[in-house]
């Protein structure tokens, strides 16, 4: 057997404590999602599978002989023991289930859930987690994008909820910067190890979120990241929050990714349009077709994730004078003409109202600066001509 690998529970070895060395070497030796090493270790516990593959313990079934060869070569390079310290040595720790500190939504990935979490920042995964929301879209994003996503980054986080995203250039950046610039809560889920800054233009924002924020990984310290490592850590960001909402996304994009397992675990899948002429709005138009909600702001946000009776201000349009007029009034200045004088005869004939009261009404849409007298002709004033909706 390898140094530095678990082997079977001895009496004197805590079984917890043997479990997490385990789940700590697979982190090492599968990929994140690895469903066939997820079935191992549901049925069989994680002690057991990396004996196996350590070559102490008897083979699992299921395994191809170019798959189990493969997984053979890198359970002889896995030292737990030295990852568990180089985490501990920058700060961070590493959860697995049956931590308090693990968030069992997670469980919801099935056999594809991660074996374990290396994190670094001072706040409970699991309590964060509980009132969080993902914030995902386009690397190479707009203004008009960035602008949004920092915004509902902010107004997320100044409510008390948790913005995560995957630390990437573009969207998931400015919803992170929105939410650091608040003061607020933001996590951001690596494709990398928790102790590794990527991408580097990001790293002061890596730097800010490990202080100020949470850090989470699949993958040990000093890991890399790879081309499908950040397509599969786009299911962690869906499972661990409430709801996801896609900012701005082409039709082929990864965000599409992290929409489509929200959907598929049962989350909130919400979408922030965009201009329909911009080939970045047109992924988050589509599933706004589909099952996506519209939401414009962090309040409309809430509302379709937060508890019952969390909701959105109603939207109303701002109020204008001819609001406060009784609909009489209103009748008789709808009645005048557009340009010029009318008689009184005329207006009353126009409002289908008789003289006496239309007199009563013009005098009092006068009085509120609504019209004018001109001899025995009456006029709208500036404030009368004034658009009746608006």
């Amino acid at each position: 057997m390898a140094a530095g690998l678990p082997g079977p529970v001895r009496p004197e070895q805590a079984p917890e404590e043997s479990e997490r060395l385990a789940r700590a070497a697979l982190t090492r030796i599968a990929e994140p999602g690895d469903e066939l090493v997820g079935r191992w270790l549901a049925a069989h516990g994680a002690c057991t599978v990396v004996a196996a593959l350590s070559g102490s313990g008897r083979p699992l079934s299921g395994r191809g002989e170019r798959r189990w060869a493969g997984l053979k070569l890198r359970a002889a390079r896995a030292r737990p023991h030295a990852d568990l310290e180089a985490i501990a040595a920058s700060g961070g720790r590493f959860v697995c289930p049956g931590d308090s500190e693990w968030p069992r939504q997670l469980d919801d990935l099935g056999h594809a859930a991660p074996f374990g979490l290396w994190l670094k920042g001072e706040p409970s995964l699991r309590l964060w987690a509980l009132r969080s929301v993902a914030v995902v879209g386009a690397r190479a994003c707009t203004e008009y994008g960035a602008h949004c996503a920092a915004a509902l980054g902010a107004g997320l986080a100044e409510r008390g909820w948790t913005v995560v995203s995957g630390a990437a250039y573009g969207i998931d950046a400015a919803a992170h910067r929105g939410a650091l610039a608040v003061r607020g809560p933001t996590a951001g889920v690596l494709a990398c190890g928790a102790d590794v800054a990527y991408p580097p233009g990001n790293q002061e924002l890596i730097r800010a979120m490990g202080e100020r924020g949470l850090l989470i990984a699949e993958l040990p310290p000093g890991d890399h990241p790879t081309r499908s490592r950040f397509v599969l850590r786009n299911r962690v960001i869906a499972a661990l929050t409430r709801g996801t909402v896609v900012v701005e996304a082409a039709l082929r994009s990864g965000a599409l990714v992290t929409a489509r397992r929200a959907l598929a675990l049962g989350r909130q899948l919400m979408g922030l349009p965009g201009p329909v002429t911009s080939g970045l709005s047109q992924g988050v138009h589509e599933l706004l077709r589909g099952e996506a909600t519209v939401v414009t702001d962090a309040d409309e946000v809430i509302e379709q994730v937060g508890m019952v009776g969390e909701l959105a201000p109603e939207r109303r349009a701002p109020a204008v004078p001819r609001d406060a007029l009784s609909p009489g009034a209103t009748r008789v200045l709808e009645a005048l003409p557009g340009r010029g004088t009318g008689e009184l005869s005329r207006i009353a004939s126009s409002a289908g109202v008789p003289p006496s009261e239309v007199l009563a009404r013009l005098h009092e849409l006068r009085a509120l600066g609504f019209v004018e007298r001109d001899g025995e002709c009456w006029q709208l004033t500036a404030l009368g001509k004034g658009h009746p909706i608006g």
